[in-house]
């Protein structure tokens, strides 16, 4: 209960620091949150926003679970396997510092401009993100619970399930609440270009036509669907991760 109302208070906070600014800079660049809130609540009471939402919900919520279903599982090989964590980390080395946003022309280039070539691209970017850590998780796993294990006659799926993966789970779940930020940020630049529909085209759009507005409604939006994201991981992860979570 604390913890929500620390939330609402900070939220007040950040509306009220907003509606200051509006006042003190007295700018149509900068207008207050309650116009902001009315139009974007007749955007929705309209339906003007909804599938655009819609459509940037499921690229943003796709890609996570592209570069989830993929990363975690080779993470967790390389990280609790020596012999391939020698071969493959370089790989990684290699590829993790490269500013992968920039292939967005080459993955339109491969791909075309639908939905694909922007769920590719926020899969790519945050992969990384979570097979490192996941890597690293998985590394870190003391010897010890091996060999018990291996004691009792687990096979080596058995010690994935019970051993590797637990251990792993939290520093996963960490490497998913940097990834939901990146994932959103990225939605934004992908719906950029090519596209005509999505909350990121929303912003552009209204930036083109000068509708200040409507382009905040757009963040609005933006950043309404990651806090909704965020707190769907928050909700799964005092879920799953019960012994990690401070009350």
């Amino acid at each position: 209960m604390e913890r929500k109302r620390n939330i609402i208070i900070a939220a007040l906070v950040m509306v009220g620091i907003w509606e200051l600014a509006a006042f003190l800079l007295n700018t149509m660049a900068l207008p207050n949150p309650r116009a902001v809130v009315s139009h974007a609540l007749q955007m929705v009471s309209d339906g003007s926003i909804i599938d655009d939402l819609l459509i940037s919900c499921t690229r943003a919520v796709c890609g996570i679970l592209l570069a989830l279903l993929t990363a975690v599982p080779l993470g967790l090989f390389i990280g609790a396997e020596p012999q391939w964590r020698r071969r493959l980390s370089p790989y990684i080395y290699l590829l993790y510092p490269i500013p992968h946003v920039v292939l967005l022309p080459l993955i339109i280039i491969l791909f075309g401009i639908g939905n694909f070539s922007k769920i590719f691209l926020i899969a790519l970017i945050i992969f990384f993100q979570i097979i490192v850590t996941t890597r690293d998780a998985a590394k870190s796993v003391h010897q010890n619970y091996y060999y018990a294990m291996q004691t009792l006659g687990a096979t080596r799926l058995q010690i994935y399930r019970h051993v590797i993966f637990p251990s792993a789970l939290p520093k996963i779940m960490t490497a998913m609440r940097i990834s939901i930020g990146t994932a959103v940020a990225i939605l934004f630049f992908a719906e950029s270009f090519a596209t005509t529909r999505g909350l990121g085209y929303i912003i552009m759009d209204s930036w083109g036509r000068a509708d200040y507005i409507a382009l905040y409604s757009g963040i609005f939006f933006m950043a309404l669907l990651g806090f909704f994201l965020y707190l769907l991981l928050d909700i799964a992860e005092r879920r799953i991760c019960r012994w990690t979570v401070v009350h």
